[in-house]
């Protein structure tokens, strides 16, 4: 029924944990198969991707093309395309299911949804940067691609999929989706706060959301990630 798509690199340390969250919902059928893409990892990625059980891909670096690689060869009518450092809340797989029910009998119009975001993190910081990410989505429909992806086949083929982007295919995808077509979960994708304690919280927020700005005003990703490097890795 559904696909997983993990795009990975060198994520030995937080890829056992994704992985292990989606055990339930392979157990009743739910998740039947799981790819994870490596992106030239030089740590065991692939080996505890291999002891999972899981399929492994091989792509340039790079989240745009391990999605679109990962997409490319998955066999299930739904998509899940999640981060190698992002945890989902235990039962997180009954939300998506009825989810999944509710278009395939088209009592809603066929969508994409997303996890609500947040961070292993305590403290004051991680709390107020999860409420700022909430009010992202509710005031402009714009989830990252770390509170995961939910899409039948049918609507990822329709809008033309991931690009070989190097840094905002996340954001690509979503503008193409439109915000009518976005949906959320009430279940919890929680993710890594490394990134944000080893760069600082607010530089490192504030440094999305240039590249976002930049992005916003036409720039080309591959000029951004030249000025910025990856804002999200």
């Amino acid at each position: 029924m559904i696909s997983v798509i993990i795009p990975a690199l060198n994520a030995e340390r937080t890829l056992a944990a994704s992985l292990t969250a989606l055990v339930p919902a392979a157990i009743d059928g739910i998740v039947r198969e799981v790819i994870v893409v490596d992106g030239g990892s030089r740590d065991r990625t692939s080996e505890i991707a291999d002891i999972a059980g899981a399929d492994i891909l091989h792509a340039p670096t790079g989240r745009g093309s391990q999605l679109a690689c990962g997409a490319q060869a998955a066999r299930f009518p739904w998509l899940l395309f999640l981060h190698a450092d992002t945890v989902l809340q235990e039962g997180w797989e009954q939300e998506v299911l009825s989810f999944m029910r509710q278009i395939e009998r088209k009592d809603r119009p066929d969508a994409a949804a997303v996890f609500k975001f947040r961070l292993n993190d305590r403290g004051l910081k991680p709390r107020l940067l999860e409420a700022m990410v909430r009010l992202r989505c509710a005031l402009l429909a714009l989830p990252y691609g770390d509170q995961g992806l939910l899409i039948s086949r049918r609507l990822f083929d329709e809008i033309g999929g991931y690009k070989d982007l190097p840094i905002m295919e996340d954001i690509d995808l979503v503008h193409r989706l439109g915000r009518r077509r976005i949906a959320q979960f009430d279940s919890l994708a929680t993710t890594s706060a490394e990134r944000y304690k080893r760069d600082g919280y607010l530089a490192r927020s504030l440094r999305n959301q240039i590249c976002l700005a930049l992005y916003g005003v036409g720039l080309p990703a591959r000029t951004i990630v030249r000025i910025y490097g990856r804002a999200k890795t």
